[in-house]
């Protein structure tokens, strides 16, 4: 039997880059992506200490950019001549109030969030379709379940994320291709880190007593994260899975949220948030 071909978006840091260096370990070929080749530095050093140089193959992927897509899908192709695992991980933050932020930040946020998803996807799906079999796996967030106020871009991308790998989960299984979407609750990742320090905080606004409160409480949050450990033995449990479910909601308190958010009233719920933010 061949070794089964993954391939990940988004692997400079965060899920994608732990995600490649276990499921190597684990066997897998990977062909690991990501935008920017000069942030490969560290995962080349890791792969090269862990001997894992033959398992992982490092490729420029900018998932906003159509050609950059087809050369990787014509290289996969030629070079393996299939894909049995697709995880869609690529993503970011962008954080800050509604009426502040440009229209801009959010197209872009939805060009890597959504589209980029949705154009990686349909590149490689016929691969799969052929074949009759295959896995792709959506990084998603608890944010695609709750409207945290400060995130709208990136909740929003979210919440369409989530809707895209449903509508796209039945779509597949007559083909044999299962989607499913890990849904991650606050981990120790770089992505709050970067959504936090682009949030202007001294706007000289309305908003500004409450956009306090926000960084304040995303910062705690952040501060009081798990170690993505848990997440990534999700993703290869899928990766194992004959057949892998659709929502894996991950995270301390997770199922909770979702729970309260599906059943308690919305004016509950409301007064939940609100009291969270004093």
């Amino acid at each position: 039997m061949s070794k089964e071909i993954v391939l990940i978006t988004g692997t400079n840091s965060g899920f994608g880059y732990l995600s490649t260096l276990k499921l190597a370990s684990q066997g897998y070929t990977v062909i690991a992506t990501m935008r920017n080749l000069s942030k490969q530095t560290a995962l080349r050093s890791e792969v090269k200490q862990k001997k894992l140089t033959d398992r992982i193959e490092i490729l420029p992927l900018d998932v906003t950019n159509q050609e950059h897509i087809e050369q990787v899908q014509q290289y996969v192709e030629r070079q393996y001549g299939k894909i049995d695992i697709l995880i869609n991980n690529a993503g970011y933050s962008t954080g800050g109030i509604t009426e502040l932020l440009d229209l801009e930040e959010w197209k872009a946020q939805f060009e890597t969030n959504l589209f980029g998803v949705i154009a990686v996807t349909k590149a490689f799906l016929p691969m799969m379709r052929e074949r009759r079999q295959g896995k792709i796996i959506n990084i998603g967030s608890i944010s695609g379940h709750v409207g945290f106020p400060g995130l709208g871009p990136y909740v929003s991308s979210k919440f369409a994320l989530s809707g895209f790998s449903e509508s796209l989960r039945l779509e597949l299984l007559p083909f044999n291709i299962h989607v499913s979407i890990v849904e991650p609750g606050s981990y120790k990742t770089d992505i709050w880190e970067k959504a936090l320090s682009k949030i202007n905080l001294t706007t000289e606004s309305e908003y500004d007593e409450f956009l306090q409160k926000i960084y304040a409480e995303a910062k705690r949050s952040g501060e009081q994260a798990a170690c993505p450990d848990e997440v990534i033995e999700v993703i290869t449990n899928i990766c194992r899975s004959k057949n892998p479910k659709f929502r894996y909601p991950v995270g301390k308190g997770i199922r909770s949220v979702i729970f309260m958010k599906n059943i308690l009233p919305w004016s509950w719920f409301e007064a939940i948030v609100r009291r969270k933010m004093k």
